[in-house]
């Protein structure tokens, strides 16, 4: 009888034990045994937040757990992915992560709170939106090149919005500048929402926003040129960038899922395939391709660990170039 109690107590123990696991590796092949929280260092509402919540809900249903996404927004991204690092590494804490916190903000912030080279251990890329070219609706250019012919000839007449300065938009104007040899104004706000606003009140000559896709499809702004190497599939009448003869102009913000650095690598690795998996169901991509979103590579947490680090190194001179800086 005392055999029976004992084998019901520690059954995974023993059987992991006859096979040679460790008490570490015994506990890392039974993840998840609780609830998992998605950190999502930004307001509700917005694209990362969204994407998280499509991904969480399939990602608890494949593990057999309820993922809870957790918003904690402010400073850019800066306080909730600070807030992350301090977190138990044991793969009950994940992260969504997006090019401005971990490849932008390093750049741009005396301090962030983390060091986005060491802190994390890269799960999965979901996918990134391309900026688009937008302007209001009636708007007297019909065309990309008939607004960048317009910019060349009137240098400073034009003028462009951003959620702020730093923000992929205003990057991705400064490419765009820089590419296209134009000069145009920036009007910085606090946040894309207002920005769209103004530009849809046409306060504003034009944006390259990543998240006003619906206001395009729905008639009230105008896609001029998309930048990216490849048409939106949600926007498959807007050419790219490339097609209107502006080489090279690609700007997109991406999206992923990150643990901490510490997290056993088996947890990465098993939370990887699932993500993987569940980005290749059609329901999935349908519901991000409406947003917008490009699916990313399949990239192993090696791989994309390196892609992170070449975006810090990639962005590092967009900024500069930019002059954005922030303390």
């Amino acid at each position: 009888m005392s055999f029976k109690v004992k084998t019901r107590i520690v059954p995974f123990l023993a059987v992991a034990a006859l096979v040679g696991l460790s008490p570490a590796q015994a506990q890392d092949a039974a993840y998840p045994e609780k609830p998992i929280k998605l950190v999502v260092p930004w307001a509700p509402g917005g694209a990362t937040d969204v994407i998280a919540r499509i991904i969480g809900k399939r990602l608890g249903e494949e593990l057999g757990q309820t993922v809870v996404v957790e918003n904690k927004g402010g400073a850019g991204g800066n306080i909730g992915t600070a807030s992350f690092v301090r977190e138990k590494p044991d793969g009950y804490t994940l992260l969504m992560t997006t090019s401005s916190t971990n490849a932008i903000n390093p750049h741009l912030y005396a301090q962030t709170g983390y060091d986005a080279e060491k802190d994390f251990a890269h799960v999965a890329l979901v996918g990134s939106i391309p900026n688009v070219l937008e302007v209001p609706a009636k708007s007297q250019f019909e065309t990309a090149s008939q607004l960048l012919d317009y910019a060349k000839a009137n240098p400073g007449k034009l003028n462009y919005g951003s959620a702020g300065v730093g923000s992929s938009q205003h990057l991705a104007a400064a490419q765009l500048i820089q590419s296209a040899g134009i000069d145009i104004t920036h009007i910085p706000y606090k946040g894309s929402g207002p920005a769209v606003a103004d530009l849809l009140g046409a306060n504003l000559d034009l944006m390259l926003d990543t998240g006003s896709l619906a206001q395009v499809r729905a008639g009230a702004l105008r896609a001029l040129a998309v930048a990216s190497k490849t048409r939106l599939s949600v926007l498959p009448e807007v050419p790219t960038f490339d097609e209107v003869g502006l080489k090279d102009m690609y700007a997109a913000a991406w999206y992923g899922v990150a643990a901490h650095a510490a997290t056993p690598a088996p947890v990465v690795e098993r939370l990887n395939q699932e993500i993987l998996k569940i980005l290749k169901e059609p329901a999935i991509v349908e519901q991000l391709e409406k947003m917008g979103v490009q699916i990313g590579e399949p990239f192993t947490p090696a791989q994309l660990d390196a892609f992170v680090l070449s975006e810090i190194k990639r962005f590092k001179s967009l900024v500069e170039m930019s002059g954005a800086k922030l303390e």
